[in-house]
């Protein structure tokens, strides 16, 4: 039998069994060794505060509408998508894998998973990479995404406001692409964090001053040449708005809740004709989509930790036993200052889970 995670309501974390099914002859079964927690898309689920948990997604019209049945309600199954596991069994024609190979990928917080072989096979954990960094194969390709729609050139200034899991990555890329980049967080621990993995030239706590003005002092009062909002607040947005030079770019990565709170359109948006640009990872920029896609921005991202480009164990603040998980997602909610990366330790057990 497996074990999955579960949100059972607002703030609840359980757990559920299921079967193993038996293999087809092209099919693996994956034993996950690590599984990450995202602290911006699943918190929006743990919390109750994600659109799908509210309102119906129309695929069709692409927009959201209210019903009565929302289209994910409680309890939510199948959350996580930062998996990295081990080949515990191949079907009778598997050719490609054999027991024992890593394979990282998205099949959520679950003990065991059945993949098919060509997928798992396209997916094969690089030679020499640490299995705990399979993890990014996901969060990694969101913040290269972000980058890309930004469009960064060599010598240009980018403010990153936020760094959590994703803004970490985007200043270590942004910086790795020739740019000088201000780093802009509340938490001085993040900062630091930034600057002792050399992802910033300069950083900005919003609590000690204004982060427009700062950011404006620094670029001889021009601006960024673009901003990066990866935090997922509205009034971040606003002051990246703000730091932005004339005619210029921000990208709004983050994943924003509710009502737009402290966004003022009508100030330095509309005086400063500021571009915002959506990143979501389901799609790229339409300029770059005859040459990249989802697949390659994965590979890239995992070449690119495995080359030493990109730094990303030290982002892993925390790794507890599977069964512990309902304290992992209450400290990334209560305590968001102590935590970036948390992972959970599939084959570890503590017993004191529920």
């Amino acid at each position: 039998m497996g074990r999955a995670l579960v949100f059972t309501q607002p703030k609840t974390v359980g757990f559920e069994e299921y079967p193993d099914p038996p293999l087809a002859p092209h099919e693996v079964r994956l034993r996950t060794l690590y599984s990450g927690i995202s602290a911006g898309t699943e918190l929006t689920a743990y919390r109750g505060s994600n659109p799908y948990v509210h309102k119906q997604w129309d695929a069709t019209r692409r927009i959201f509408v209210p019903a009565d049945a929302p289209s994910q309600p409680y309890p939510l199954r199948g959350w996580g998508y930062e998996e990295c596991g081990e080949v515990a069994e191949v079907g009778s024609d598997v050719t490609s894998l054999t027991v024992g190979d890593l394979v990282y990928g998205t099949w959520g917080h679950r003990t065991r998973h059945v993949a098919a072989e060509e997928w798992a096979s396209q997916r094969r954990l690089p030679t020499g990479l640490d299995p705990i960094l399979g993890i990014f194969s996901h969060i990694g390709p969101i913040a290269l995404n972000g980058v890309l729609d930004a469009a960064i050139r060599i010598g240009e200034t980018v403010a990153v406001f936020g760094l959590g899991v994703p803004g970490q990555i985007v200043a270590q890329l942004a910086q790795r692409s020739g740019a000088r980049v201000i780093g802009v967080d509340l938490f001085e621990s993040r900062l630091a964090l930034a600057q002792r993995l050399g992802a910033v030239d300069e950083t900005v706590n919003p609590r000690e001053e204004n982060a427009a003005e700062r950011v404006k002092a620094l670029t001889a009062n021009r601006g960024a040449d673009v901003s990066i909002e990866v935090s997922g607040s509205t009034a971040a947005l606003h002051e990246a708005i703000r730091a932005t030079a004339y005619s210029s770019r921000v990208v709004a990565l983050g994943f924003f809740q509710g009502e737009a709170r402290g966004l003022y359109l009508g100030e330095e948006f509309h005086h400063n004709r500021v571009s915002i640009v959506c990143s979501q990872i389901g799609g790229v920029t339409p300029e770059l989509a005859h040459r990249w896609d989802r697949r390659r921005l994965i590979d890239t991202i995992m070449r690119l930790q495995v080359e030493g480009v990109l730094n990303l164990r030290p982002l892993i603040t925390t790794v507890c036993p599977f069964d512990q998980a309902a304290d992992a997602f209450r400290r990334l909610d209560e305590q968001p200052g102590n935590e970036l990366q948390m992972v959970l330790d599939m084959t570890a057990q503590s017993g004191q889970g529920g």
